[in-house]
This record gives structure tokens, sequence and C-alpha cells, in this order.
């Protein structure tokens, strides 16, 4: 690389940060079992929810540089019932989304590098090494880190696409679906629920928005949050369209089923790739694999006790210095506690959390919209028009899906 893309490179953070952990069970579980299950045919609903959910993301790292400020500063603004509503939701789910991307990182790590099948070590292995990570290098450590995360996961994951492509005699057909049937229907809402990601991931993005405003040696103006929020969200959409083809090229029609642990899981995932694609893909898949899971699993390990700690600071309008380490450590013990207790619960806590987060939406999304587009941001970054009206349309759209889950029980 010369100087020039290495200086662009450098600009870059929220935004893959945010592509570091929406890239996980959404893509890597639900994308790859959506194309094995239905083929090519959930396509629209991929696309579809990265153009409802574009605007109401992008909102958070455009409040934060706009106005110097989190979104928790704003919902706080809009009234202090609304953070309590986030701390309250955060708590309930934080625990189950660490531990969902936590197990499924941990039988990645046990076919990739052996040593012990047992799930609960893996995991707990993979959370201390995270949370010795953050301590050492904290955010910017987090944030090169994850830079060489997303390339690594980018290429791997086309290099197995296209192969996979080369490499079939099947037909492809693009015909789109909508489910039907309680357990299809929850299979989609689940699949919109943490597709590309939570709304809540909005807030992480303002938080790291923020830090990436205290690097002194690259100028984080809002113009570049946008477009570095905008590359990290490409990202995304172009590897749930990756994830999704591969499911479909490699593993529809192959009668094949899931196993509900996740060593078991992980191997089958992988070997059902190498089954069709040849043992020399092997490192490519268990590369594009890992590297997603853990990225994911260091993000919202960070992410999560950074939003708690500065929620319960504007709650108590008071700033505890170690508040940050002592959620990280109450996230990790959280985490291991439900997988030591509830592991065969996993697959029950997992829905939830995801359904949870498709019904949890439109809060987000209207406290989003309301804030940027109000007072509290400076006119010249208030949205446009158009992105006005594509931010009704994501509200309108978000409410109606969630109505239609709900009577189809």
């Amino acid at each position: 690389m010369n100087r020039i893309q290495l200086n662009w490179l450098k600009k870059l953070g929220p935004g893959l940060l945010f592509a570091g952990a929406a890239i996980g069970v959404s893509h890597l579980v639900q994308s790859t079992r959506a194309g094995a299950e239905f083929g090519f045919g959930l396509l629209w609903a991929l696309i579809l929810i990265h153009i409802v959910k574009y605007p109401f993301f992008q909102f958070g790292p455009r409040y934060a540089t706009a106005t110097g400020e989190s979104l928790l500063d704003g919902y706080k603004k809009l009234g202090k019932g609304v953070l309590v509503a986030y701390f309250i939701l955060n708590l309930a789910t934080m625990f189950t989304i660490q531990a969902a991307v936590t197990i499924v990182t941990a039988g990645l790590a046990a076919n990739l590098f052996g040593v012990t099948t047992n799930p609960i070590i893996w995991s707990a292995t993979i959370i201390t090494i995270c949370v010795i990570l953050l301590i050492i290098g904290k955010y910017k450590l987090l944030d090169n880190l994850m830079k060489v995360i997303i390339v690594t996961l980018t290429a791997s994951t086309i290099i197995a696409l296209i192969i996979a492509a080369f490499n079939t005699n099947n037909t492809y057909d693009l015909h789109q679906i909508l489910p039907e049937g309680s357990i299809e229907i929850g299979f989609l809402i689940a699949f919109l629920g943490w597709m590309p990601a939570p709304l809540d991931v909005s807030i992480w993005q303002s938080l790291w928005a923020i830090e990436k405003q205290k690097d002194t040696q690259n100028q984080f103006s809002t113009k570049q949050a946008i477009f570095d929020f905008n590359i990290g969200f490409l990202g995304t959409l172009i590897l749930g369209i990756c994830f999704v083809a591969l499911g479909a090229i490699v593993m529809y029609h192959s009668n094949e089923t899931f196993d509900k642990g996740a060593v078991k899981f992980s191997q089958q995932l992988i070997n059902l790739y190498t089954k069709y694609l040849g043992n020399g893909m092997y490192i490519f898949i268990a590369a594009a694999a890992f590297t997603t899971m853990f990225s994911t699993t260091i993000t919202t390990l960070d992410a999560s006790p950074r939003a708690m700690a500065k929620t319960f600071d504007l709650l108590t309008a008071k700033s505890f210095k170690n508040a940050y380490w002592f959620w990280i450590l109450f996230l990790a013990i959280g985490t291991i506690s439900i997988l030591v207790f509830f592991m065969s619960e996993m697959r029950v806590l997992i829905k939830i959390a995801t359904i949870l987060s498709f019904l949890t939406a439109p809060f987000f999304a209207i406290m989003n919209y309301l804030l940027i587009s109000g007072k509290h941001t400076p006119k010249k970054w208030r949205p446009s028009f158009a992105l006005k009206i594509l931010s009704w349309f994501g509200i309108a759209f978000l409410i109606g899906f969630s109505f239609w889950y709900l009577f189809s029980l």
C-alpha cells in the first residue's frame, strides 16, 4: 500500500467496528441458514432490511460528530424515561447476545485449533483474550485490529464464493419467497432482527465516533463519519449476500440439518463447504468463519459495557471512573454463567433475543429520528427531505412487520 492508501485506511474506524459487530451470527449463521433453507428466496428480505435500517444506523455517527455527544446524551434530552427504557432493554438482552456470539466463536475455535472440544472452556478462553486485548489497547487497538479482521474476512468469503460458483452444477433459482407458517415466519423475523444488526448498535456507533474524534492525528468530521459508516454498512450488505449465496449454492437441497451444539454445528458448517469446494478451501472457510465471529465477540464485549457505563453515568448524574471495566467484567461473568447453567436453552434464548431486537427496533428508529431531526442537532446536519422520507418508510415498515409477526403467532 502507498502512503495515500494507508492514510485513507487510518481515517476509517467506527464504520468498520460497525461491520465487525454486525457481521456475526446474523451473517455466518442466519444468512447461511437462509440460503440453505430458502435458496436465494430471502434476498429481498436481506436487501430491504438494509434499506429500512440504514438511516437509523447512520444517525448514530452523524449526531455524535455534529454535536460532540453520543446518542445516549441525546436520549436524555428527549426525556429521562427514554434513557431508562434503553437501560432496561440493554440489560435484558446484553448477556444473551454476548453468549450467542461467544458460543459460536468457541465452536469454530474448537474445530480450527483443536486442543479441546469443550465449548465452555473455549468460551472462557475467548472472553479472557478479548478482555486482555481491550485492557491493553482500548479503543485504538480495537480500531486497528478490526481493519485487519474485516479485510481477511472479506477476501476469504469472496474467494470461497467464487470457487463455489464455479464448482457447482446446480442451476440458480432467484424466485423470491415470503415464508408461511409460524416456524418460517419466526425465522424471518429473527433474520430481520439481527440483520445487519440490532438497531441499538447505532448507539455503539455514536460512542465509537466520539472515541475516534479523540484521535487528534486524524480529524474525524461529520462528513467523514458518514462516509466511514457507508463503507462499513455497504460491507455488511455485500457479505450478507455472499453468505446467503454460499448457503444457497453449497447447502440448498443437500438434505443436511444443523446440529444444536456449537461445536458440531461449526464442524458441519466447515465440512459442508469443504465437501463441495475441496479440502484445499478449509483454511479460507475456517478463516472467514472464525474472523467473522471473533470480530463480533470483541466488538460487542467493548460496546455493551461502554454503553451501559455511559447510561449509568447519565442516569445518576455522576461519573464513575472504572465503570467501563466494571461492566466488562460483569458482562464477561454473566456470559460465562449463562453458558454454564443454560447451555441447553441457548437456541431458545437466541431466538428470544433476535425477535426482541426486531420488536424493539421501532423504538430506536423513532428516538433516533426525533433526535437527529429536532432542535438538538445543528440544522446543517439534520437529514435531507429524501432521508426523512426513507426514515418514515422505515418506521412504518418496522412497526407493520412487528404487528404482522405478533398476529401470526
